[in-house]
């Protein structure tokens, strides 16, 4: 299924965070708009119920407002105060307002406030304290949509003083379909309705929403385009990762991944997968190499064996022929076990199956009874043994320590030269116990050191034990089993020395 893509979860979950985004910074952008809108209606309309809320109850200048007299025949006659643009008539007592006339009229400044050619269309309502209708202009509505007389929606409270103070102030406009009102009480009782319609705001607040909703539209797909392309870059190491590790299923052992940004997470885990690929690849040219070798190994004394009983039944033979015949399939029946007794033994301790004993023992103890075992063999080559051991603690099992030292001391006998002689040593070295095996044979070729342990391994001067190329790698096994090493140091002509390392006990 396509949701089992990384890419495209990726990109859904990319897609959702942007059109949630979009989604809350458009409407918040909107409501915005529509509030500056609004309260700009909401500021007219109050604006023109103070001007009509001033016609309606003017007041006259004197000492008593805290005007300056005038002296002169027309202080009779002063202007009323009328309030700037925006401003209601200041509160004071009722006392102090007049009660509208029953035949109002406004003047032409207030009443051309409300002109049907103005695009909101501005009107009002005038109401008395009983309901009835007391002026209205020529635009209003039949009905309008604050019912007069009708209680404030605001419950009383410190913010919100009772009616009777809050009647001086304008309450809050409602607004129904394209219409918005607001109604103005006095003092007097005097209810005045001041609404308009909000077509031209309401249309531009859809061209707002269109705006939002058309750049929402592109910033989504320009998101989405470069999430696609981002998604696309991240999962493309994983591609090259998947399509190598398919060729090397294949057989090709010899791929590896190529990534430009080997410092990014994908390039460590590439550069992790090529060097398990590169030991893959090793152990498996060493495994082929392995079963190649053991066969011609095994391949030898077989055909050793089919031969000499074929030449043996080919005629009668008299009893002294037969009885060489069987010591020659013996010999090479020997030499079969051999082999596949260390063949076992290497697999076993590959996969760990081999029981380790880890016995607290000393090299040095080893050594000397390691000497002893093959001074016979030393004494008919000519070889002299030298022993230099110091105490050196460690655990492990003495059985198959044993058989690496006599491994290692057959091999320095075997490959020395006439009359030649062979050092042990045993120290302490740093919380490491070390033994030494020094030989002053012919050496080993440097081009050989390297390959010395593994498996098979032939050079005409290469150290194996019983002729298999196996005893160097069962040593080196043996001791990695225990937590120890084996290094090689050689020079041509002066001699080799083996140095075993184990965790000091």
């Amino acid at each position: 299924m396509i949701f089992n893509s990384i890419r495209v979860r990726l990109q859904l979950w990319y897609g959702l965070i942007l059109v949630v985004i979009l989604t809350g910074f458009g409407f918040t952008a909107w409501q915005l708009e529509r509030g500056h809108l609004l309260g700009r209606i909401n500021a007219e309309l109050e604006r023109r119920a103070g001007f009509l809320a001033h016609a309606l109850h003017p007041r006259p200048r004197g000492p008593e407002r805290g005007a300056p007299e005038r002296d002169g025949p027309d202080s009779a006659n002063l202007p009323f105060d009328r309030p700037p643009p925006g401003q209601l008539p200041e509160d004071g007592a009722p006392d102090t307002m007049t009660a509208p006339p029953q035949d109002l009229r406004l003047p032409p400044e207030t009443a051309g406030l409300f002109d049907a050619g103005d695009p909101n269309n501005f009107y009002f309502i005038i109401y008395a304290r009983d309901g009835r209708e007391l002026r209205r202009s020529t635009n209003a509505p039949p009905q309008a949509l604050i019912s007069p007389g009708s209680p404030p929606p605001v419950q009383p409270s410190a913010a919100n003083p009772p009616r009777e103070d809050r009647d001086r102030h304008p309450q809050m406009a409602q607004i129904q379909g394209d219409r918005v009102e607001l109604e103005l009480r006095t003092p007097p009782g005097v209810s005045i309705h001041v609404g308009c319609t909000v077509a031209p705001e309401l249309k531009e607040l859809r061209v707002v929403a269109l705006k939002l909703v058309l750049a929402g539209g592109v910033i989504l797909l320009l998101g989405l385009t470069g999430g696609w392309w981002l998604a696309g870059r991240a999962i493309r190491p994983i591609e090259d990762i998947s399509a190598t590790a398919a060729k090397i299923s294949d057989g090709d052992l010899s791929r590896r991944i190529s990534l430009a940004e080997t410092e990014s997470e994908l390039g460590k885990l590439a550069a992790v997968l090529n060097s398990t690929f590169a030991r893959l690849e090793a152990a498996f040219a060493q495994q082929k190499q392995f079963t190649s070798d053991a066969a011609h190994e095994l391949r030898t004394p077989v055909t050793v064996m089919l031969t000499q009983t074929q030449l043996s039944l080919s005629r009668e033979r008299n009893s002294a022929e037969y009885r060489q015949t069987i010591e020659t399939c013996q010999r090479a029946a020997q030499r079969m076990r051999r082999l596949i007794e260390s063949l076992l033994a290497l697999a076993r301790l590959d996969a760990g199956q081999e029981p380790i004993k880890h016995l607290k023992l000393d090299l040095a103890a080893l050594a000397r009874e390691g000497a002893e075992q093959v001074r016979p063999l030393a004494e008919e080559r000519g070889i002299t043994l030298l022993l230099e051991t110091n105490p050196a603690q460690c655990a492990g099992d003495s059985e198959r320590l044993a058989r690496v030292l006599t491994n290692l001391l057959t091999n320095a006998i075997q490959y020395n030269r006439p009359n030649g002689e062979v050092r042990v040593t045993t120290r302490l070295e740093n919380q490491t116990a070390v033994l030494a095996v020094r030989d002053t044979g012919a050496g080993i070729a440097a081009e050989d050191l390297p390959r010395i342990f593994e498996r098979f391994y032939r050079s005409d001067k290469s150290r194996t034990t019983g002729g298999n190329g196996l005893g160097l790698s069962i040593c080196k096994a043996i001791l990695t089993a225990h937590g120890g090493s084996i290094d090689v140091a050689s020079e041509p002509g002066t001699g080799t020395t083996f140095t075993v390392r184990l965790p000091a006990q």
